[in-house]
């Protein structure tokens, strides 16, 4: 087949899918079977100005190795190669939308049907992910956007609202393929096998041997999901914590279980903003919260970080970044994390620099996001029932593109996961070597 020719496939239920012998016929049902009887039919054929809009569109991107089917049957393919996928178009409607604002449009129809993905899910959206990068990006009028996207208002009022969005729509869901700790937060596989338990213990160990926890420290967390960091720092390093959460879900699931484990002294959490830290602390930590935090509000956590910790405290900042200043899709920012930004590693040290920080080590955990996204999805998909139960098919959906569009994005590149150790500039108490991250034992 040439590079942007348009061909006929057969019309009917199995139009321009790949046979089970091309290995596309492995993921679950929802996400590969079209769904042609659950929606009316389109009779008419595709028009000549709608595929070559289609073929103008798929040439600026660079001409992925994907094949699109139309409603009629018809398919664009625009490589020589064997397509890693199918892209299912099932009405003009669909097209004309994917046209005219392709990422939210795409999201927006995967979630409800009208788009489908038929292949290998991850490896799909790798091509696509890869493809959008070469996208035309709409001008002045799209970089006034991706602008506008960057500097949206953090203020305490919005950031309850943008935690409630994602991380309120109930613990039940999230317990059911998180791990025990309810770790919503990269993972650390020290052997690429291990499970999703052992990595994401790992993580809080590497956490704290990078902080070198002492018995009877007090440590400050902003931003502490389901509480598991903290209660682990208490349990295991006999520290003190006080944890913020804007998370009213998360903070009673972390009371709870802080009283079930015997710890409600010891770890008092903490349900409001960051920027009301009051207190000295030994050590300051933040892990998964960065991305809420917003650009314009950088230099006000530094002040909280720099008012906060004592003459010989260490902090880390563990967050999703990016190698280059960009924000999250406008799908990814409307539909599920409002007003989210993962920050350059440059953005990061805006926090840092104006408080004349030393910056004592940088991490870059990328594959390791990567391959806890993948443990969440398929725990995911194998609770697919429970989840459409709870909400319904066009939720699990758009969950099930999150996930993997993640997984995606990590193995590509376009996301990067960085960890920043730091400690006020006149501290000579540091650690020599890097070798305190790697032992077996709990540090005492």
């Amino acid at each position: 087949m040439n590079r942007g020719s348009i061909d006929s496939v057969p019309s009917g239920p199995d139009s321009g899918r790949f046979p089970a012998d091309q290995g596309f016929d492995n993921l679950p049902p929802s996400s590969t079977k079209p769904r042609f009887l659950d929606r009316p039919v389109v009779r008419r054929a595709s028009t000549a100005l709608e595929r070559r809009l289609l073929q103008w569109f798929l040439s600026a991107c660079g001409n992925p190795e994907i094949q699109v089917v139309l409603w009629d049957g018809r398919a664009l393919a625009c490589s020589r190669e064997l397509p890693v996928g199918n892209i299912l178009i099932h009405d003009p409607v669909t097209l004309r939308r994917l046209l005219a604002d392709t990422e939210i449009a795409f999201g927006d129809a995967f979630t409800d049907g009208t788009l489908e993905i038929q292949g290998p899910l991850v490896e799909v959206l790798m091509e696509i992910c890869r493809a959008l990068r070469n996208a035309p990006m709409g001008g002045l009028f799209g970089r006034i956007l991706n602008v506008a996207r960057r500097w949206r208002s953090h203020s305490v009022a919005a950031s309850r609202k943008n935690i409630h969005h994602h991380y309120d729509i109930g613990n039940a869901f999230y317990e059911m393929w998180l791990d025990e700790r309810m770790q919503y937060t990269c993972a650390y596989f020290a052997e690429p096998g291990m499970t999703l338990e052992a990595a994401q213990l790992g993580k809080l160990d590497h956490v704290c041997r990078k902080l070198q926890l002492k018995p009877g420290e007090t440590v400050v967390e902003a931003g502490c999901g389901w509480g598991g960091l903290a209660l682990h720092m208490a349990e295991r390093y006999g520290v003190s914590v006080r944890a913020f959460n804007l998370s009213h879900e998360q903070v009673a699931y972390a009371r709870k279980r802080a009283d079930a484990v015997g710890l409600s002294r010891r770890v008092e959490f903490v349900e409001d903003d960051y920027r009301n830290v009051s207190g000295k602390y030994d050590a300051f930590v933040s892990v998964g919260m960065l991305e809420h935090v917003g650009l314009e509000n950088y230099p006000e956590l530094g002040r909280v970080i720099d008012r906060s910790l004592t003459p010989s405290g260490r902090g880390l900042i563990h967050s999703i970044g990016r190698n280059a200043p960009q924000p999250f899709d406008p799908w990814t920012d409307a539909r599920i994390f409002p007003g989210a930004y993962a920050p350059s590693l440059r953005e990061m040290l805006t926090v840092l620099e104006p408080f004349r920080f030393s910056v004592l080590d940088v991490e870059n955990l990328r594959l390791h996001y990567a391959r806890t996204l993948e443990h969440w999805l398929e725990r995911f998909e194998r609770s697919t029932d429970k989840v459409a139960h709870m909400f319904d098919e066009s939720f699990v959906r758009m969950w099930r593109l999150y996930l993997a569009a993640s997984i995606a994005t990590f193995k590509i590149g376009g996301l990067q996961l960085f960890q920043v150790v730091f400690t006020r500039e006149s501290n000579n108490h540091v650690p020599w070597t890097r070798s305190h991250l790697y032992r077996d034992e709990v540090l005492s």
